[in-house]
């Protein structure tokens, strides 16, 4: 397993972080997707992807950002397809190694978070490639609290598509239940999944890069219920999402291949005790200027 600064599991779980103590902010960012920009270019989705040197560069990119930012962000999650090769195919080996390898630049004061994607898990995930990816990179679900807010990470190819794996569905599931009936409530519930609820609108047409409309009203009624105050997803590689309800689902483009125009880059979250702001930044942004001053008063607050 992947523990590149990964010290959620002895940071994050002290009693110290489930009480409120100010506010915070963290890095989001989604898809790097080593292999996916020649491929994209090729037209050969499916079985290019023999060259990452591109995407390599842009996550050193984001790292040395993040790096120099003052203060320092309390994590950074990945939002999944960490890598381009599918479980099982040529590359694969090569992409994660090489990825891992530009993520160890991170700072160690920054941990790192990591979220499944369907290229990480596969469209239809089986044990065997959960099984895989878990090796690698860490647990496909869990939790994590961070100064008073419950952070739940998610594995949305269960939602997408279990039929390959029914009880590692029914399993996340339970869990999922006992994580949101949690008392007392925590300040904030944010949760990180791949695949976006929706990308504009709950009642859109289901596509390839939203999850079902009958599975995304469920989700959407159990997570307002249980208070979350924001979904943070990657998946669309371009920025996108909503507020309904109160429940902001964020969609955030990548630091690799872009399929829109935005630009690589990552997303700055401001946490406060009441709300949660967000911000995307290209890579040259970040780097040159750092935090926008206002989200730096909101910290000061």
């Amino acid at each position: 397993q992947f523990c590149c600064h990964f010290i959620l599991y002895s940071l994050f779980v002290l009693d110290a972080e489930h009480k409120w103590t100010g506010p915070f902010f963290f890095i989001q960012a989604a898809d790097p997707q080593l292999g996916l920009m020649k491929a994209w270019r090729d037209g050969d989705c499916d079985g290019g992807g023999e060259e990452w040197a591109e995407e390599v560069e842009l996550t050193k990119q984001a790292v040395e950002a993040i790096n120099q930012l003052r203060p320092r962000p309390r994590f950074m999650v990945l939002c999944g397809d960490l890598v381009h090769a599918m479980p099982g195919t040529p590359f694969r080996e090569g992409q994660e190694k090489d990825l891992k390898a530009a993520l160890k630049g991170t700072d160690p004061s920054i941990p790192l978070v990591f979220v499944s994607g369907n290229h990480d898990l596969g469209n239809t995930p089986t044990p065997s490639t959960v099984e895989q990816y878990c090796r690698e990179w860490g647990d496909d679900y869990f939790s994590f609290w961070v100064g008073g807010v419950l952070c739940l990470v998610l594995n949305s190819q269960l939602f997408f598509d279990a039929s390959a794996c029914p009880e590692l569905r029914e399993a996340q599931e339970a869990w999922l239940e006992a994580q949101l009936s949690r008392e007392p409530k925590p300040k904030h519930i944010l949760i990180f999944q791949h695949i976006p609820l929706y990308l504009k609108s709950p009642d859109e047409e289901d596509d390839y890069f939203n999850l079902q409309r009958t599975v995304r009203q469920k989700l959407l009624d159990r997570f307002k219920k249980a208070g979350v105050k924001a979904v943070f997803s990657g998946h669309y590689h371009r920025n996108a999402g909503g507020c309904h309800g109160g429940l902001d689902m964020v969609v955030s483009s990548a630091i690799g291949c872009q399929l829109g125009e935005d630009t690589h880059g990552v997303r700055v979250v401001v946490v406060t005790a009441d709300n949660v702001i967000h911000r995307y930044y290209s890579l040259e942004q970040l780097r040159a200027r750092g935090l926008d001053e206002d989200l730096k008063k909101l910290l000061q607050a």
